[in-house]
């Protein structure tokens, strides 16, 4: 629970991580990882059917640590269905849900209204500390095809940058 209020500090309206003092990061939100390995993980959809990581080898992915209540995570979810559908032979994306128990039962609701069409997880504390210790949302991680981490952006990315490293990726 400890790492999932902390998780809350990060998301406000204002969807700047300048107050975060981060090493590496660049005036972007940026974060180079250098081609870290992606800890592998296995969480579980709103079904109970299973999602793992390394399912995806072969494909990019773009990891996207949110919660239905983060106003910075509801302006790019557009964004996200957006580039599933336009790069969906390629990419996958997946949103990890650092929902509480107290707002789990929106997210079907809530799924369905923005009516994202990629796999949404509910995240664990294993999970949050494997990626660094997630202390603010939202968090993603743009993974190539080898399951290396190729970048992390905190707070809301813009679209145009993210489509900018699929591109790079690709070729």
């Amino acid at each position: 629970m400890l790492i999932f209020s902390t998780v809350i500090y990060g998301c406000d309206t204002k969807s700047s991580d300048t107050e975060f003092n981060y090493s590496g990061k660049t005036s972007s939100g940026r974060i180079n990882s250098n081609g870290q390995k992606a800890p592998d993980f296995t969480l579980y959809d709103l079904e109970g059917g299973k999602v793992k990581l390394s399912d995806y080898y072969g494909k990019i992915v773009i990891l996207n640590f949110w919660a239905t209540w983060c106003p910075p995570c509801r302006k790019e979810i557009p964004d996200l269905i957006s580039i599933q559908n336009e790069y969906k032979d390629d990419l996958v994306v997946i949103g990890i849900s650092l929902d509480q128990p107290s707002t789990q039962n929106d997210l079907q609701p809530f799924i369905d209204y923005f009516g994202i069409n990629y796999p949404v997880v509910l995240g664990t504390l294993e999970v949050v500390i494997a990626y660094g210790n997630i202390q603010a949302i939202p968090t993603s991680f743009i993974i190539d095809r080898e399951g290396n981490i190729i970048n992390k952006h905190i707070g809301l990315v813009p679209k145009s940058i993210l489509i900018e490293e699929i591109i790079s990726i690709l070729n």
